[in-house]
């Protein structure tokens, strides 16, 4: 994915559709002389810089510990004026030095791949075209701009235009011109692997390269593929809320990485890394995806997950049972509870009784102190009229308010009720104390008592937990970010509305939520794309069709399964997924082994076997790790490793594997409507080979068989 000089100017021609017949384009360096001598000059600027900024920091460094030296020698004889001179130097001097550092670790970043892309281009009111070379960072060395930022508006042409007319949004304005060429290059370790130019589009066949490259550890950046419908989602500053449907494999999560650099980029005065934050599906996922940000020269943003947002507000007021693997819990009576509890026609129905909670909650009555007096009515229609505050606040603001008065009437020698002591007394007014209190009359309210059950004293359901917390927020209030401006929430189809509420009252700030409705893990859950666009009304919409990780084969495989009408696979052609029928779990196991050496032994980094539940896939590895090195990804991981990892479903959403294999899959493991997701989810997690094994019969979800 992907800069006029760093006021940055825009661009990509359109990319051709991949599965679109499309001519192979020599990628020989030695048709590109004048590339050659241009990247030996810029490794020898790169040189050069890098030199220059080892003596800054050198510098820094001695200026830094010439200050600290003085301050010890002369520790009794400096005066407390000169000590504080001396301390705020030095922290001014460590702030150079950060950022000296910092500038140094680009430039060593950017002599392993400078740029990946040039573009010609000549503005209208120009006679000659200037060439823009596109990289990770901005390089600028004697005055002059010498690689431009992926994220300035000049470089946006790059991804939207092609050869021809063409022009891009800068800060002073629309620039127009015409864009006479584009080359693409992958640079590796300071050395040029290839260079590509078109007259149309370069785009695709360097797509083609990246896509068949194997896996990794951790989540790579894109700039060099971005597409032109991705780029336009990277550089949307307009939207308040943005909603992204994608399908498996189109990249979502990697375009809402990088939309969060390009507006690091845009908007440094506002907004920083620790203003951002992802809530995330587990700390797996958080590791695989926390390379993308320091790869475009940004620090990595924090991640947090609805668990340690539900900590943090009922800490001190309420314990809650972890969500319990609804692919393993057999009660019956607990899912139609979850079920419930997951529907937008719950959250209303909370609004509603929210609607009615002055009645509810609050009977006041005359308040006197002396010859004061403070009519009930007076106190009611306060009460209402502070109805966006939570209940407690508005008693706080009341009780101010009647103390002001109060001490308007009296005479300074009189003695007068703290705010706190009237407080106290419209406290003692309220019907319900807590809200636990609050929270059961909902449900006798609503005639709904059954579908309330703890668990044990004082403990919540999980399903329970921000419904909950949803009512705490009207009558306690909650713990309001101020540091967070954008929110970033990942798998969006396996949140309820009663989630999404709550974050909507924690985090009042610009948002991106991606996920795709076709791949529900909890067969409990109930809502709908259209329910979320309800809650989001004002929200953009984006639905990101074309599926980039896995092969045509896989991907043609995975719509055998749920047939996702939508899905348009990238016409990148591999093995046909295997069908491997064993005799019994002995050669199941077997055959599984075997499938691992062939993994083994080729260029393949990463493999996931892909059980049904998080229990299987525990007895799987135990049973495996005994003869292979293998890795257990449970809910309780915390990092994502190259080689065999043994997982579940449910914990590899979001990740992605070289090869695949998926155990049992067979007519029992897999017979449900509901399994046809979870089948579908395990299949594009594969990049380039996919097979499945089974005993018995084959599972009936698998169409066309």
């Amino acid at each position: 994915m992907t800069s006029h000089q760093e006021s940055g100017r825009s661009g990509t021609n359109a990319p051709a559709p991949v599965h679109e017949a499309t001519k192979k384009i020599p990628d020989d360096t030695s048709v590109f002389p004048d590339e050659i001598a241009h990247l030996n000059e810029i490794k020898g600027n790169l040189d050069e810089a890098i030199k220059q900024a080892n003596n800054s920091v050198e510098q820094i460094d001695d200026e830094y510990m010439d200050t600290k030296r003085y301050m010890v020698q002369h520790r009794g004889e400096i005066d407390p004026h000169e000590m504080f001179q001396n301390e705020l130097a030095l922290t001014q001097i460590d702030h150079r030095g950060s950022f000296a550092v910092e500038i140094r670790d680009k430039l060593i970043k950017l002599k392993d791949s400078p740029y990946f892309a040039r573009i010609d281009f000549r503005e209208t009111v120009e006679e000659r075209p200037y060439s823009f070379y596109i990289g990770r960072f901005a390089f600028h060395h004697n005055n002059e701009l010498l690689v431009s930022d992926w994220r300035s508006p000049v470089a946006s042409m790059f991804y939207d235009c092609e050869v021809g007319p063409a022009g891009y949004d800068a800060p002073v304005g629309r620039i127009d011109g015409e864009l006479s060429r584009k080359r693409q290059f992958k640079i590796k370790n300071g050395e040029m692997e290839y260079a590509l130019e078109s007259s149309t589009n370069v785009q695709d066949d360097v797509l083609q390269r990246e896509l068949s490259h194997t896996s990794d550890e951790k989540m790579k950046s894109i700039i060099s593929t971005i597409q032109k419908e991705q780029n336009r989602i990277i550089r949307d500053e307009k939207a308040g809320t943005l909603l992204i449907q994608g399908v498996a494999g189109s990249g979502k999560t990697s375009i809402a990485l990088h939309r969060i650099a390009y507006l690091l980029y845009r908007n440094k005065d506002r907004l920083t890394a620790k203003n951002v934050t992802i809530l995330s599906p587990n700390k797996v996922f958080g590791d695989y995806i926390s390379g993308v940000l320091p790869e475009l020269g940004e620090e990595s943003i924090g991640g947090i997950s609805f668990v340690d947002i539900a900590e943090i507000q009922l800490e001190g007021v309420i314990r809650f049972e972890q969500d319990r693997d609804p692919l393993e819990t057999r009660d019956t009576k607990w899912a139609e509870r979850v079920c419930y509890k997951s529907t937008l026609d719950f959250l209303r129905l909370m609004d509603e009784y929210l609607a009615r909670m002055p009645e509810t909650v609050f009977e006041p009555c005359d308040y006197t102190f002396g010859r004061f007096f403070v009519g009930r009515e007076w106190i009611q229609n306060r009460f209402v009229s502070l109805n966006k505050l939570p209940v407690r606040q508005r008693l706080k603001m009341i009780a101010d308010d009647i103390h002001d008065r109060i001490q308007a009437d009296y005479f300074m020698d009189d003695t007068l009720p703290t705010a706190r002591a009237i407080q106290k007394s419209l406290t003692s007014m309220l019907k319900v104390k807590n809200t636990l209190a609050l929270y059961k009359i909902f449900y006798k309210r609503m005639n709904i008592e059954d579908k309330f059950v703890m668990p044990s004293k004082d403990t919540l359901e999980w399903a329970d937990v921000y419904p909950f917390l949803y009512l705490h927020a009207a009558f306690e209030g909650l713990k309001e970010s101020r540091v967070i401006r954008h929110l970033v929430i990942d798998e969006m189809q396996d949140y309820t509305p009663a989630q999404y509420a709550v974050m909507n009252l924690l985090f009042k700030c610009q948002k991106t939520i991606l996920g795709d409705f076709g791949q529900f893990i909890n067969p409990n859950h109930r809502h709908t794309l259209s329910d979320l666009r309800k809650l989001y009304d004002s929200a953009d919409l984006i639905e990101l069709n074309k599926s980039y990780r896995s092969t045509y084969e896989i991907i043609m495989f995975a719509r055998r399964i749920q047939n996702v009408l939508s899905l348009e696979a990238v016409e990148r052609h591999g093995d046909v997924p295997d069908l491997i029928s064993c005799k019994d779990e002995e050669d199941e196991l077997a055959q599984i082994k075997r499938e691992i050496d062939i993994f083994a032994n080729s260029e393949n980094i990463t493999l996931g076997i892909i059980l049904k539940t998080n229990s299987a896939a525990k007895a799987f590895y135990d049973i495996l790790s005994q003869s292979l090195d293998a890795h257990l990804i449970a809910p309780e991981s915390t990092a994502f490793f190259n080689g065999v990892s043994i997982t579940s479903i449910q914990m590899s959403k979001g990740l992605e594997f070289d090869e695949v294999i998926i155990p049992s899959a067979n007519s029992e493991t897999y017979s449900v409507e509901h399994d046809r997701f979870l089948l579908y989810i395990a299949c594009t997690r594969a990049m380039h080979r996919l097979s499945l094994t089974y005993t018995g019969k084959l599972t009936r979800l698998i169409g066309g068989m």
